[in-house]
């Protein structure tokens, strides 16, 4: 490939213009389009080309069935006490929080339900935004992403890079994307949805579409440590 300076503002631009949106607009993706940047994300590069992803994609009816479901859980989860999903495959989080990482929580959290004008301490509003989660938050195709259980972390890391890959692509065509490890609290009942083998666990899903940038929650700019704050350089 040939390096320019278009070309280089253009990647760069699909990589820093990423960002978790939580509200969409229902325009309809054609499946052509989820295709190519499926496409495109599978040349991501992994261990002996194992190529560890596998993808469910979700529209319509089918979309709208499996929302129903956790949603249904979710709330059941909620009235009877407790925080309204069970426990992952995984470890997504660490046990135990230390700095810098839990300042870094705590402000996304707050920030994020600032916008919204959620206040601290309410459990109904809070409950009910982790739960748009389930709907995708209303973007017209959803995402469930699973791995083979004998894999292992380096296919997750793989896996990694994958997901980058879908979500840069998407930006290049325009579309606007959210990962979310919240559908991994619900991994039997998406099992059980959507008739997966039991030799597979579930990564994550991710909801893709177009942007509302109308909503309140789509205001929202998370902050990054500058280059100096995470990296070393020796002569």
């Amino acid at each position: 490939m040939k390096v320019t300076a278009e070309t280089t503002a253009a990647v760069d631009a699909a990589i820093t213009t990423r960002r978790s949106v939580r509200a969409f607009l229902p325009t309809p993706v054609p499946r052509q389009t989820i295709e190519d940047i499926l496409a495109v994300a599978s040349r991501a590069p992994s261990g002996v080309n194992t190529q560890p992803w596998k993808v469910t994609v979700l529209t319509g009816a089918a979309k709208q069935s499996l929302s129903q479901k956790i949603l249904a859980a979710h709330d059941a989860n909620f009235a009877a006490g407790s925080t309204g999903a069970d426990v992952g495959e995984y470890d997504y989080y660490p046990s135990e929080w230390v700095p810098p990482y839990i300042e870094r929580r705590r402000k996304i959290g707050w920030d994020l339900y600032g916008l919204l004008g959620i206040a601290k301490g309410d459990k109904a509003r809070m409950h009910a935004q982790h739960g748009r989660n389930y709907s995708f938050f209303d973007a017209p195709v959803g995402m469930i992403f699973t791995i083979d259980r004998i894999l292992r972390q380096g296919s997750w890391l793989d896996y990694g890079m994958f997901l980058q890959n879908v979500m840069t692509a998407a930006r290049a065509r325009g579309l606007d994307t959210c990962p979310q490890a919240a559908f991994i609290g619900f991994y039997n009942l998406i099992e059980d949805a959507l008739q997966l083998p039991r030799t597979e666990m579930v990564v994550c899903g991710m909801s893709l579409g177009h942007a509302d940038e109308s909503a309140p929650e789509n205001k929202l700019v998370t902050e990054r440590a500058p280059v100096a704050a995470f990296a070393r350089f020796f002569d």
